[in-house]
């Protein structure tokens, strides 16, 4: 059974020690054996390190599921750092490994629960992905009666729709039914700010589209494909995201990441920007290229690389100093993952970082004193800034969980209500400073 290898040696930052020890308290609590549980951890937070730190003290076998091949190979690299050398399970790896701790894909075991019956303990990664009225997890989960289930993730809400308010963001903690009843630990971004541990975010905001010209699908979770290819007709919004990502190079910015709707629309960016300037990813582009052109793009070699809908997750690259958001979308997980490509830090080397005044010294005197976001889309004004983003805890049990843009809630309320909230609020600062009446000039 592939097991230890060397004596751990890292040292957990506080929230993520907290984390650690509430999820091993939580999954080895008797009283608790029917229930499932949840660890709200930011996009920067070192989330794959509160894995390995839970996977390797449980001592009993462990199944980590992750989403991606990609996210996979961050938690072995961090449960290496502890000094474990994982089994993987997984058909991209080619491998059919089970030890004391497995890292796995849920399409890689769902042919084989066999195998893991009586798996007493499962971390999922990402685990907004999981659905509890259907699904391979759910297939899973249903084999293993006496499993004990921890999830972790940035995002902790899944889009609900149903027959009376239409579409709902629900924390995952209130859907009906779940998986996860109680949130053992959350850490709230706008901390993670503060303190230090993420970069300081610069918000350029140009909303160049009009959002009552698209419109919504049957679900209500996204634009529909035509409406958004109309708009982007009438207004030549192919040449507006050339004119802002050009901007960008001019002033400076080592590194531009773009997120797009479309191929058509990274195409003709690529195509009008200068020669070996920028690259396409794409769920299109094989394994080997992505590989190349990513590493390309963190080697300075390609300054911007325009991708479609594949590196919103998974994609960690603390030099990053510019996103693009040129996609239009009403899913604050989307969101927020754009964002969260741009936030991680970049200390400068040798200087302490014990104390915040530290950290946030060392992000100053280093290469990224701060990111950039640059919203075409209108994502912010709908919500917020991700600094803003925090989490309350309610109801007699503590279970009614929610998510706040400031003073404003963005989940449990329907789409309608939550955009006309914002859309008040934001009239009435933009009337205060001015600025009714502005259009974009380019």
């Amino acid at each position: 059974m592939l097991g230890l290898t060397s004596t751990p040696s890292f040292t957990l930052r506080p929230y993520q020690d907290a984390a650690v020890t509430k999820g091993l308290a939580y999954l080895q609590d008797p009283a608790l054996r029917d229930r499932h549980g949840l660890i709200v951890a930011p996009t920067g937070s070192g989330k794959s390190l509160v894995i390995a730190g839970i996977a390797t003290q449980l001592r009993h076998p462990c199944l980590v599921f992750q989403p991606s091949k990609e996210i996979l190979e961050q938690n072995m690299a961090k449960l290496q750092a502890y000094g474990y050398r994982p089994a993987v399970f997984s058909a991209s790896f080619g491998k059919r490994e089970i030890g004391s701790i497995t890292l796995a894909t849920i399409g890689s075991v769902i042919r084989h629960i066999h195998y893991f019956r009586e798996m007493p303990y499962v971390l999922v990664d990402e685990c907004h992905g999981v659905n509890a009225k259907e699904g391979m997890y759910k297939t899973f989960f249903s084999a293993l009666p006496h499993v004990r289930i921890l999830g972790l993730t940035a995002t902790p809400y899944r889009l609900v729709t149903d027959g009376y308010g239409g579409s709902i963001l629900k924390f995952l903690t209130r859907t009906r039914p779940r998986v996860f009843r109680d949130v053992v630990q959350a850490t709230d971004i706008n901390y993670l700010f503060r303190e230090g541990y993420l970069s300081p975010l610069v918000y350029d905001e140009r909303p160049v589209i009009k959002r009552d010209r698209l419109r919504l699908n049957t679900t209500g979770a996204d634009y529909t494909d035509a409406s958004v290819q109309q708009h982007f007709h009438e207004i030549d919004f192919a040449g507006y995201l050339l004119h802002v990502v050009s901007e960008q190079l001019r002033a400076g910015r080592k590194n531009v990441l773009v997120f797009t709707r479309f191929v058509e629309e990274s195409q003709q960016l690529v195509d009008r920007l200068p020669a070996g300037t920028a690259a396409i990813v794409s769920a299109d582009t094989p394994a080997d290229e992505r590989a190349r052109i990513l590493e390309d793009f963190k080697a300075g070699r390609i300054r911007v690389v325009s991708n479609v809908g594949v590196l919103a997750v998974g994609f960690d690259y603390p030099g990053l100093e510019c996103v693009v958001l040129a996609r239009p979308s009403v899913s604050l997980a989307l969101y927020y993952q754009m964002v969260g490509r741009d936030i991680r830090p970049v200390y400068a080397p040798g200087m302490p970082l014990d104390t915040l005044e530290q950290r946030h010294a060392a992000i100053a005197a280093g290469p990224k004193p701060r990111a950039y976001v640059v919203d075409l889309v209108g994502l912010v004004q709908l919500f917020g800034k991700i600094e803003h983003l925090k989490l309350r805890r309610g109801g007699k049990t503590g279970e009614q969980w929610q998510v706040f843009s400031e003073t404003r809630p963005l989940t449990n309320v329907y789409f309608g209500q939550r955009d006309q909230d914002r859309s008040d609020a934001h009239g009435a600062a933009a009337a205060a400073e001015g600025l009714v009446g502005r259009g974009a000039r380019w």
